[in-house]
Formats: C-alpha cells, sequence, structure tokens
C-alpha cells in the first residue's frame, strides 16, 4: 500500500471508530477531563517514515506504556538475569494495581504491573533518584526524538493519592528486595508516568522496539537487540493487562497500554504502531485502540502468527 493509501485507509479506519461511544475516561481528573473526541493512530516504519491520522501530534501522559521501557532499561544496565531475579516475567490475571507477590519467590509477576514496575524503576542505577529518573527521561526522549517534559498536572494528581503504590513499593522492599527507599522510586515512577508524549512519538518508541534497538531512519542503537527481545516478548504476553489473552489471539502484536487511552505497540522488523482514545474498557484497555488495531493487524498482515506468504 503506497504512503497516500495508507494514510486514506488509516483515516477510514479512524473514521469508523470515531462514533464508538462505550467506555469511559480514566477517573484521574487530567484523563477525566481529556476531550473524549479525540482519536489518532500512527505508524513509523524502521526507515522511519510516518503514517498518521487524527490527533497524531496531540500530546499525553505516557503513565504504563513506560513500563516496557524502563524494564528495557533495567535489562540494559544489568542484565537480564539479575532483572529476572528482581521481577518474573508470567501474566499475572490479575488488576494491574493489585498489592501482591507471588508466593514462592516474593517476586512481582511481570514488569507490566504496577509492582513490577515500580521494581524495575528501581533497578535503574543511577547515584540518586532524581539522576536515575534523567536516566529514564533521556532514553525514552531519545526514541520519542524530542525532550519528553512532564505533565505537572498528572504528577501532582498522582503523587497525592499515591498511597496504593506506596503500599506496594513497601511490601516489596518488606518481602523482597527494593534497591532504593520506597517514597524516592515511587516518586520517580510517577514522574515517569507524567512524560507526556503523542501518538507519532509513540509510534517512534515502538519503531525503536521493532527495530533491535536501533532508532528509526538512523543506524544509531540506544537498546542491545536481545533486550528489545525481551521486552517485546512481555509486552506481547502481559502488556494488554488481563484481556491478554484475547490480545494475542486478535490482533497478535507486543503492545502496552496506557490509562491515558494511549497503546504502544511493536511489529518486530516491521513498524512500531501507536493509537490514542481516552475511553477505557473494564480492563483498562482504550475502547477505540483496541478496535482500530483489531482492524490494523489484519488489514497490513502485522499479527505475530501470520502464514509466510510466497514472498516473505
Amino acid at each position: 500500500m503506497s504512503s497516500p493509501g495508507l494514510r486514506s485507509y488509516l483515516e477510514d479506519v479512524l473514521a469508523s471508530v470515531r462514533d464508538v461511544e462505550e467506555g469511559e475516561p480514566h477517573e484521574l481528573p487530567v484523563h477525566a477531563q481529556a476531550d473524549t473526541s479525540r482519536t489518532a493512530v500512527a505508524l513509523v516504519d524502521l526507515d522511519g517514515t510516518v503514517h498518521a491520522a487524527g490527533d497524531a501530534d496531540h500530546g499525553f501522559p505516557i503513565q504504563s506504556m513506560s513500563k516496557a521501557l524502563v524494564y528495557g532499561l533495567a535489562i540494559e544496565s544489568l542484565g537480564v538475569e539479575e532483572v529476572h531475579r528482581h521481577i518474573d516475567v508470567e501474566p499475572s490475571g490479575d488488576a494491574f494495581n493489585r498489592i501482591s507477590l507471588d508466593d514462592g519467590s516474593n517476586r512481582p509477576a511481570n514488569p507490566m504491573i504496577n509492582a513490577g514496575a515500580i521494581t524495575a524503576h528501581s533497578l535503574v542505577p543511577g547515584p540518586d533518584a532524581p539522576q536515575r529518573f534523567e536516566r529514564i527521561r533521556d532514553l525514552l526522549s531519545t526514541m520519542a526524538g524530542r525532550r519528553l517534559e512532564i505533565n505537572e498536572d498528572c504528577y501532582s494528581q498522582e503523587i497525592g493519592g499515591a498511597h496504593r503504590n506506596l503500599g506496594i513499593a513497601h511490601m516489596v522492599q518488606a518481602l523482597s528486595e527494593l534497591p532504593d527507599d520506597p517514597h524516592d522510586v515511587v516518586d520517580g515512577y510517577t514522574r515517569q508516568c507524567a512524560l507526556e508524549v503523542s501518538t507519532i512519538e509513540l509510534a517512534r518508541i515502538g519503531a525503536t522496539l521493532a527495530g533491535g534497538g536501533v532508532l528509526p531512519g538512523t543506524r544509531e542503537r540506544v537498546l542491545r537487540e536481545d533486550t528489545c527481545r525481551q521486552v517485546m516478548s512481555v509486552m506481547l504476553t502481559c502488556g494488554m493487562y488481563d484481556s491478554a489473552g484475547d490480545w494475542v489471539s486478535t490482533v497478535g502484536i507486543p503492545a502496552k497500554s496506557g490509562i491515558s487511552g494511549g497503546i504502544l505497540g511493536a511489529v518486530p522488523r516491521r513498524c512500531g504502531v501507536a493509537t490514542y482514545s481516552p475511553r477505557l474498557d473494564a480492563h483498562g484497555n482504550p475502547v477505540r485502540g483496541i478496535l482500530v488495531l483489531e482492524r490494523l493487524s489484519p488489514d497490513l498482515d502485522l499479527h505475530l502468527m501470520r502464514a509466510p506468504r510466497p514472498n516473505d
């Protein structure tokens, strides 16, 4: 499909979901007050070519989509075996913010739920908490293509009600191992989730993962290929909360959703893909975004389990 044809196709896909009114935005005021008519989709090829439609330049907090990237940074810094000593990689079947650890190992089930994401944040090396956050911001900014700024409303609203995440951090420290002070870790984690991105920037981030850690359209490597493989594997099995099984069977691409309304996807060796729309389903996943990707996956042949074609 040619670039003009792809843009027209993406616009048609968005038009088909714009009137879907199911779901509600997240209750956090910065999300609850979002314009629910906004809808966007973007694809970024490994050569850096951008295909986008809708409100693709509109910014919103990255939220849980940052979990996959910080998990990658922890692996990059410490190695997968050391990170796995702290965080498992099994689908939990639980809500993303459940206060629980595995009964046998006392590890969080995976890095895509809050317990695992908070632990992953604490594993990123740094001389102090502020510099650890800046390492995370630097990676996400490099992958997005510009310096990302904190949405201060999002940060202040979340940190003011961070009692559950503080409870999770204290639990990890008490029963397992949290390499830093729980209050510092939760503060940095909250800042990480409040970094503001657009749908196009999310797709660039996805394209970096899909390209094995090389920034799209360049030869600049920011993550190792094996790190990206591990991150995308866990995104595929755990990234869409407790609807991950449905996601793998219907869409079949590594993805991570966020309560702001975004979905970050990476199709290995193909492209990055992202959507945005604030209304969420009962699992906390964006309703219109899922519909868009359920359409794109078969139409653009993105499912990882697709049968090979004669010229593949």
